[in-house]
């Protein structure tokens, strides 16, 4: 399976960016769909994650701003993100595992990284 990321770029505090992933290859039905992100000098952290049938889970950081959907015929997982804050700014990630949840060690493969930068 592999990931290709992108819709990363900088924008201005209370904007809008849009992320997506796309996998190749066998993705499982029980599989779920997830973006990481990580800033400078910081650990990988959960944003979001999605199931095959569509159930969601959010950090608390980006609820109500962030939205996580998936198109399971395209194999690709987006992220819709409103109300960009600076503390936004990191390398985000797109992840699909078995496992699903919070942990990063639950996600079997990872995308390349895409960068978002939010000025003040």
């Amino acid at each position: 399976v592999q990931l290709q990321a992108s819709g990363g770029g900088l924008v201005q505090a209370g904007g809008s960016l849009r992320l997506s992933c796309a996998a190749s290859g066998r993705i499982l039905s029980s599989y779920v769909m997830a973006w990481f992100r990580q800033a400078p000098g910081k650990e990988r952290e959960f944003v979001a994650a999605i199931s095959w049938s569509g159930g969601t889970e959010y950090a608390d950081s980006v609820k109500g701003r962030f939205t996580i959907s998936r198109d399971n015929a395209k194999n690709t997982v987006y992220l819709q993100m409103n109300s960009l804050k600076p503390e936004d700014t990191a390398v985000y990630y797109c992840a699909v595992g078995s496992g699903g949840g919070l942990d990063p060690v639950r996600y079997n493969y990872w995308g390349q990284g895409t960068q978002v930068t939010v000025s003040s």
